[in-house]
């Protein structure tokens, strides 16, 4: 007995955080709000009860721990942490505005705040919104044994929600909900899962996927304080304990439908009485039609079901049990018509002919026969239609057959006689034109003109109509065969007779965390008897990496994969579709093969094969960073069109389009495969001896175009080994180191009057990495330029580097020999450069692609990620390769991908 309390409407708060003594809060409405906290032993049944603490507050007050609890300061709505003493330790603002009321948030240091029409779960140690969700007019919150799901009773509807707030569904009801409670039946499978509620005349139960229902009804209002299996245990009106007997047999068949358990489930169609057109739409709008079938023996509705499980066996027994019972009238041809359609959509061609046949739909069945190539069939179809005078029939089988005679006979059957004659004279049945053309004179008509109305020869003119012939004549589509699930096959489930209840889980036993518990803020256990509460009050987060911050979760789930994301639920899309969780579950369809390329690989060239242009630019971009793809082009179609080989179809029909593979010499790769392209390294060899034999006989210009061909080839080759990789990327070298001795060539045409340009583009020649004969003549070059400018420091070096070389020893070369070494001795007597040159031989540098200087070691330069030309300075930076042309400077990528 409380008292100074009043006898108002009370709220009862339970301690469940501590196990070592019994706390309860009363709240009551009088005064604007107060509580009243009762201590007492849980040991000693017979000892007394402590006095109890009062003080004013705004609604029911919660227990956040062991030895704390909060309530709302009714003036400054602010939430207030108080220990068993009664005592002030914080005070919290809360996270909105106008709120009215606190519940409880399922675990340690967690509640549940009322604002108008929303419910706000607040942690109050870190004073953070876990989660947030719409509840007009809520009365109460009931949490599920395990802490996992929350019921929020409003006025009028319920809101299931889990442990962070998120809405997992809501129902809505004309009439007040009275209480609610959660199942904790140790066994079954119910306990957390099934929700009772009470109104003023029915229990009712809902489900957290949004199934609900009523169990009964009731001659007074109830109060639900507890449920285990068909047990409702209750308080009436007048404050009594009661327990009222509950039949829960279609929620927990919807609960086991709904995970899955279909044992269970066929268990229950077999003992259970479960029946009526409510459970037969409620299963198939879930998408089970199969176990719809076992409770329906009504002709038409086990039809419907049949159909929409695409039973086509049971829809051909329930065709015929309503053909026998309407005869062959109007519903019964639409019965065969719908069989006809769901047989013709899974290729069962035989059900089709049948449906047809008992349908007398004549014009299908000639265009089945067509399809399949019967064309015995199709003839018997035109004899069908001579018995039955159908002059359209007669005219479409005879269309089908070819049979041009048949067509003529139909026209001039038809009174169409100028017609008949025309198709008689141009399909060459002279005889039959003549007997026509008597007959058009006989009426007093004239043939004169028909046939110039027929442009014969001419786009406009004429076609023989004539069907392919059938060259392989198929049976029904080929079929996966399957065994029939537990749900179509109820001798499946005999072994399920001994359907044995799930074993109750064991209950943690959290009596030993006591022993670790304190009277700090920060440690009171979980309401799991767990961490997760200590972990929620120091606001550890909910990261898995134990604080180590490996990163691995910041990467995402961008790797390329086409996998799609799961589509949210339709609850209403199951009336005439199947769902996939049924049991059975289709093969998956083989991916196409483009679809493969772009997903094995990560080179440009497979994702154009695939047809994937925009990727394969975007990947060019992030790898060599490539912008202008004009200069690609060529490559980028020849890598499209030459992975596939098309080959010519028979008559009547487009071309085959065959993939062809690079990985399919051991078999076929499946989902593994990668394409067969049009560049491969012998492409690229052959236009780098193109470009050798350019550069040898002086056509610079070619040479040039045949080297930056190479270059534009080169990112969308696919190297097939190691070797290859590493000489693509020799090749590459080669072609920049080229482009870059010819440019620097067209550099010295230019400056011939310069006597010290010149010099310098001649010695920057002979650092270009050339082949030993072309890095002769360049020599050759240098040296008589230096001289000639009288540079004779230069001159000795190149005369110098000249002779080193081992062709120079060659028979050929002995008067190139005796003229360097003429240049050797004259500049070692002269040893001076009459011009200062912007040259040293002696230091390591990199020539600068746009103004032909050397770049020394430790100055400032830029270079493009793919061809690696370098610039002096930062102005060429976001410009385009002047060697390759379309890739830009300066932007630091991975660099050429080889496919190896």
């Amino acid at each position: 007995q409380t008292d100074g309390i009043g006898s108002s409407p009370r709220f009862l708060s339970y301690n469940m955080h501590n196990p070592t003594e019994g706390n309860v809060l009363v709240c009551s409405e009088v005064d604007g709000g107060c509580y009243e906290l009762i201590t007492f032993s849980l040991t000693n049944a017979g000892g007394s009860v402590t006095d109890g603490k009062r003080g004013s507050c705004l609604g029911p007050g919660v227990f956040l721990g062991r030895n704390r609890f909060a309530i709302l300061d009714r003036h400054k709505r602010e939430i207030v942490v108080k220990n068993l003493n009664n005592e002030t330790t914080k005070r919290v603002q809360a996270p909105l505005p106008n709120v009215d009321c606190l519940y409880d948030g399922g675990a340690s240091g967690r509640i549940i705040l009322r604002a108008d029409d929303r419910a706000v779960l607040f942690e109050v140690q870190s004073r953070r919104v876990i989660g947030e969700l719409t509840a007009p007019k809520i009365k109460n919150v009931v949490w599920s044994p395990d802490g996992s799901k929350v019921a929020l009773l409003c006025k009028y509807g319920v809101v299931i929600a889990n442990r962070q707030l998120e809405q997992l569904c809501s129902i809505s009801d004309t009439v007040r909900i009275k209480s609610g409670a959660w199942d904790v039946s140790p066994s079954g499978g119910t306990s957390s899962n099934l929700f009772i509620y009470t109104t003023l005349h029915h229990v009712k139960y809902c489900l957290s996927t949004g199934d609900t229902g009523t169990i009964r009804t009731l001659d007074n209002p109830i109060y639900a304080t507890r449920v285990v299996k068909d047990q409702l245990f209750c308080l009436d009106r007048e404050a009594r304990s009661r327990v009222i007997s509950i039949d829960t047999t279609e929620a927990r068949f919807k609960l086991a439908l709904a995970n899955k358990k279909y044992g269970q489930v066929m268990h229950m169609v077999k003992h259970s009485r479960l029946c009526g057109r409510a459970i037969v739409a409620y299963l198939q709008s879930k998408g089970f039609p199969e176990v719809a079938l076992h409770f329906v023996r009504d002709p038409q509705t086990r039809f419907r079901l049949a159909l929409a499980c695409g039973n086509i066996e049971a829809a051909m027994e329930s065709a015929f049990s309503l053909e026998q019972q309407q005869g062959l009238d109007g519903k019964a041809r639409d019965v065969w018509g719908e069989l006809g359609s769901e047989a013709l959509r899974q290729g069962n061609h035989q059900v089709v002919e049948m449906s047809y046949q008992r349908k007398k739909d004549f014009d299908r069945l000639s265009f089945l026969y067509m399809l399949t190539g019967d064309s015995e069939k199709l003839r018997k179809m035109l004899k069908i239609s001579n018995m039955r005078n159908d002059i359209m029939g007669r005219y479409h089988n005879a269309l089908l057959l070819g049979d041009a005679a048949e067509r003529v006979a139909v026209l001039e059957a038809s009174g169409n006689l100028p017609l008949a004659y025309i198709s008689a004279n141009l399909h060459g049945l002279v005889d039959v034109a003549e007997r026509i053309k008597v007959a058009i004179e006989t009426q007093e008509g004239s043939v004169e003109g028909l046939m110039d109305k027929v442009p014969v020869g001419t786009k406009k003119g004429g076609r023989l109509l004539q069907p392919p012939t059938p060259i392989i004549r198929g049976g029904n589509w080929p079929t996966l065969e399957i065994k029939k699930t537990t749900l179509e096959d109820l001798s499946a489930a005999d072994a399920g007779d001994e359907y044995e209840e799930e074993e109750a889980a064991p209950v943690a036993d959290t009596a030993g965390a006591a022993v670790w518990e304190d009277d700090f803020a920060a440690g009171d256990a979980d309401a799991d008897g767990g961490l997760g509460g200590a972990a929620d009050d120091f606001d550890m987060g909910d990261d898995d990496d134990m604080g180590w911050g490996d990163d691995l979760d910041d990467l995402g789930d961008d790797f390329g994969d086409d996998t799609p994301k799961a589509a949210p639920v339709d609850e209403m899309a199951g009336l005439n579709e199947i769902s996939d969780d049924a049991g059975f579950q289709m093969p998956a369809a083989g991916r196409p093969p483009a679809g493969c390329w772009a997903a094995n690989s990560s080179h440009a060239a497979d994702h154009m094969a695939a047809g994937g242009a925009s990727s394969a630019m975007q990947l060019l971009h992030r790898q060599i960073a490539a912008s202008d793809f004009s200069v690609l082009k060529g490559s980028m179609l020849g890598c499209y069109l030459g992975s596939t080989v098309s080959l010519p179809g028979i008559p009547g029909s487009g071309n085959i389009v065959v993939p062809l593979m690079r990985n399919d010499a051991s078999g076929h790769p499946g989902n593994d495969s990668l394409p067969r392209t049009s560049l491969n390294l012998r492409t690229l060899v052959t236009g780098i001896r193109q470009g050798y034999r350019f550069f040898q006989t002086g056509k610079f210009n070619d040479a040039k175009n045949a080297f930056t061909e190479v270059m534009a080839q080169i990112p969308l080759t696919a190297a097939e080994n190691k070797n290859e990789a590493s000489e693509m990327k020799e090749m590459l070298g080669i072609c920049r180191e080229y482009i870059t001795a010819i440019r620097i060539k067209a550099a010295m045409a230019e400056a011939g009057a310069d006597p010290v340009r010149s010099t310098e583009l001649a010695a920057l020649f002979t650092h270009c990495d050339l082949q030993p004969v072309h890095k002769l003549l360049a020599l050759r070059s240098a040296m008589g330029t230096s001289f000639k400018h009288k540079n004779y420091i230069v001159a000795a070096s190149f005369a110098r580097r000249l002779l080193e070389l081992p062709d120079m020893r060659s028979a050929k070369n002995a008067d190139l020999r005796m003229k360097a070494t003429k240049v050797l001795q004259k500049s070692e007597q002269m040893a001076r450069n009459e011009h200062t040159l912007n040259y040293n031989e002696n230091a390591a540098f990199v020539i600068d692609c746009k103004d032909f200087v050397p770049i020394y070691t430790g100055e400032e330069s830029v270079k493009c990620s793919y061809s690696g030309s370098s610039y002096k300075g930062s102005e060429m930076k976001g410009h385009v390769d002047l060697t390759d042309g379309f890739c830009t400077i300066g932007v630091e990528t991975i660099g050429l991908v080889t496919g190896k």
